[in-house]
């Protein structure tokens, strides 16, 4: 694990270890801007401050921190711990960041922190969620080792959390939802035997952020830009109240033949949105 240190989240660090010797040429008013979008010196303090905590108590440690407020409809359904099953939980994500964190709190104390996300590579900066994550690449090109890192934690014994979206969601003729979600926790789970359990997270980020991965989106496809900002984001939406509904369980047999594993993680896509 990371050690933890007054500044483990240095930007400066982490653009170094993304671009190498090319780092030295982005101006340093600019490193300065990101620093404070990131809010490196708030964050930082929150890790130092709970430098002793790891997997689902750190994660319920950042919801007490961003005073989050969750109503939560159809625990009932989350399967029992001790069944003997391992599950794929699949959600919407709407704000990129929290939503991750109220999920996995919810989920790890329920299965004593017996899952992991799949996640940015970004995240496993973060000392105390490392542990529950398998770090996939979004900031540059696909990841060559993104195959196997899937493929490791659909295989080991923990169940599995996934946004099928890969990035936080879009806000298209007002109404705020994800892209079309990937195929890969279909064919996994159905690989694997494992049920899929669908997730609605409501909430939105700004007008702004919107504004910004909308033209992200179009005209700098190869940057998502609009990712740099879910920290601020993150501040953004601290004391609010937020709503999550837990699905019934989809058998993993219902993903047979007759669709394709596209068109079937269209089905849970839209099973998730009318919850």
């Amino acid at each position: 694990m990371r050690e933890i240190t007054e500044k483990t989240i240095d930007v400066g660090e982490i653009l170094r270890s993304k671009m190498g010797a090319k780092a030295r040429f982005v101006p340093s008013p600019l490193v300065s801007w990101l620093k404070r979008i990131a809010h490196q010196d708030e964050v930082n303090k929150f890790l130092w401050d709970n430098r002793e905590l790891v997997g689902t108590p750190w994660l319920e440690e950042c919801m007490r921190y961003l005073d989050m407020t969750l109503e939560v409809e159809g625990e009932e359904n989350l399967p029992p711990k001790d069944d003997g099953k391992l599950y794929t939980f699949v959600s919407n994500h709407p704000l990129g960041g929290i939503d991750g964190v109220a999920l996995g709190s919810i989920i790890g104390r329920k299965y004593d922190d017996k899952f992991r996300y799949l996640v940015n590579d970004l995240l496993m900066n973060l000392p105390g969620l490392a542990p529950l994550c398998i770090p996939i690449n979004k900031t540059g090109n696909q990841s060559r080792n993104f195959p196997a890192m899937v493929e490791a934690g659909f295989k080991s014994d923990n169940h599995m959390l996934m946004f099928p979206a890969g990035l936080c969601s879009r806000r298209k003729k007002g109404i705020v939802r994800d892209l079309t979600w990937k195929k890969t926790f279909i064919s996994k789970s159905v690989e694997y035997h494992r049920d899929v359990v669908p997730i609605h997270f409501g909430g939105q980020n700004s007008d702004f952020f919107y504004r910004l991965a909308n033209f992200s989106d179009s005209y700098l496809k190869k940057v998502n830009v609009a990712m740099l900002f879910l920290v601020d984001e993150m501040y953004k939406n601290v004391h609010k109240k937020f709503r999550m509904k837990f699905g019934k369980p989809i058998p993993w047999q219902t993903f047979d033949k007759s669709k394709s594993p596209m068109e079937w993680a269209k089905f849970v896509y839209d099973r998730v949105y009318e919850l």
